[in-house]
């Protein structure tokens, strides 16, 4: 490298043919001083790859700019320093090559923060605000439609109006038309022959605000729904979630007309018939409310939980939570919920079928037994005709009061029975806070959904304590919901 600026000199000497170069000593002195620096900025020049093939590359086209047409370079002699463009040249050229070292750095850190954003992109809290609002909506109409079942009201509203079924009636002649719609049907006549107009307006306002506050959920969700999805603040995790509850939400409105309709049925006038509505609507309709109950509370208490890992909230607790030690805890958590969920569906049971007025007695079913005779249980007056006798046994399990009571007594301590040993295998693991609040919680009001459980039976099931103790069922289902979620692995990245 020390021979270039003389070979620079002379290949550029014998290219010139301009006076101002011949016979100009300055000239020749500052061009002679130009290269010096020149060859100095080619050696100095900071290279962005240590490879030989790009340091030739961009050595070489700084070269052949150099050897330009001595017009080109009386350019250079006008006060430019042939060094400084030279230099800037050599850069430019090698950046084409392989990008200057700052280029390929900010190239890469907005690649790393825009794949970082993308990764630990989570809904706004205002999000899980929205859904924890409609499950506790989903609550409440629980909550209200045990005591429409339990003030034998849902039948007062005869038609399924969307729109027009929004206004109660005002006027005495309104009273008066809609009081007369109810006594054509099944209960008015068997069980409500004699009703005075202001005690049916007493079961009328029942159920009309069950199914208004029914609307409002389906309000409650749409509407806002749209804003989110609409501003783009919905994941496609979210909106697909979102999408099910949406579903699930029409679809019970519609299983709860359908619910209706088997309670109007003529049949039940009938001598020796009961009208109400059919045991397998009631559960199902109740099973819907619990499944679009568990959706929301879960989707809410996620988004919440997503954004405080996001700010690095769980970060000191992400060690205990993903502790392999705690594997068979969670899995039994998880069977807690199943249980909880399907002691709800046999309690829907109890209720389509007033089962709890039958052995109301605890912990005995009868004379010191603890179940009651089989012939009870397995009843043959369940059976069809052609039935098969085992599907006798599946009709009595459903159809025959005293066995739904005694599968729902079954359940309910089987589900005590499992969540005490949760609670007890608990102790002596390193749960995180939240888990420990959520396990000793649990445990709490399944003693007291037990205690409600026992005072409805023995009291035959007044109003008061059969709809404590359907809102125990959803606290309790609440209690194992939450255990659940502070138990849900945290990303370590």
């Amino acid at each position: 490298m020390s021979a270039t600026p003389t070979m620079l000199a002379r290949a550029l000497w014998k290219c010139s043919s301009s006076s101002a170069f011949a016979s100009a000593p300055r000239s020749a002195q500052w061009l002679s001083r130009s290269f010096a620096s020149t060859s100095q900025a080619i050696r100095g020049a900071p290279l962005t790859t240590t490879t030989p093939a790009t340091y030739l590359g961009a050595r070489s086209a700084a070269m052949s700019w150099v050897r330009k047409s001595p017009s080109e370079l009386a350019f250079a002699s006008n006060k430019v320093s042939l060094a400084q463009m030279t230099r800037a040249r050599f850069q430019s050229t090698a950046a084409q090559q392989v990008g200057s070292p700052s280029t390929v750095a900010t190239t890469a850190t907005a690649a790393t923060t825009a794949a970082t954003a993308q990764a630990t992109k989570v809904a706004k809290p205002i999000v899980g605000y929205w859904m924890l609002t409609i499950s506790a909506m989903t609550f409440g109409i629980v909550v209200l439609g045990g005591v429409t079942r339990l003030t034998e009201s849902g039948l007062s509203i005869v038609e399924w109006n969307v729109i027009k079924g929004m206004k109660p009636p005002r006027s005495q002649a309104e009273w008066e038309e809609e009081f007369n719609k109810y006594k054509q049907f099944p209960e008015y006549k068997v069980l409500n022959h004699g009703m005075t107009i202001e005690e049916f307006k007493r079961i009328f306002y029942y159920e009309w605000s069950h199914r208004m506050l029914g609307r409002a959920i389906g309000a409650a969700f749409i509407l806002p729904g749209l804003y989110f999805a609409g501003r783009g603040m919905l994941s496609k995790e979210l909106s697909r979630r979102s999408l099910v509850i949406g579903a699930l939400i029409g679809f019970q409105g519609a299983l709860g007309w359908f619910m209706v309709k088997s309670g109007l049925n003529e049949e039940l006038a009938q001598p020796g018939a009961t009208p109400r509505v059919s045991q397998y609507r009631l559960a199902a309709h109740l099973g819907a409310a619990f499944l679009i109950y568990t959706a929301t509370f879960v989707t809410g208490l996620k988004v919440l939980r997503d954004n405080a890992i996001a700010k690095g909230s769980y970060k000191s607790l992400a060690t205990m939570i993903n502790n392999p030690v705690l594997k068979r805890f969670k899995g039994g958590v998880h069977g807690v919920v199943a249980m909880v969920f399907f002691t709800v569906l046999s309690g829907a049971f109890v209720a389509g079928l007033d089962a709890g007025l039958v052995y109301n007695e605890f912990p005995t079913m009868g004379e010191g037994r603890l179940m009651p005779p089989v012939d009870e249980l397995f009843d043959s007056r369940y059976l069809h005709k052609g039935d098969h006798p085992t599907f006798g046994l599946i009709r009595n399990m459903f159809d025959n009061q005293v066995t739904v009571q005694f599968n729902h007594r079954v359940m309910a301590m089987s589900t005590f029975t499992a969540v005490s040993a949760l609670f007890l295998y608990s102790r002596g693991l390193p749960l995180p806070p939240q888990a420990r609040l959520g396990v000793n919680l649990l445990m709490g009001v399944a003693i007291g959904q037990v205690g409600l459980g026992i005072a409805t039976l023995l009291y035959m099931v007044p109003v008061s304590l059969g709809t404590a103790h359907q809102a125990g069922s959803l606290t309790l289902l609440t209690s194992a919901l939450y255990l659940m979620q502070t138990l849900k692995k945290i990303p370590v990245k």
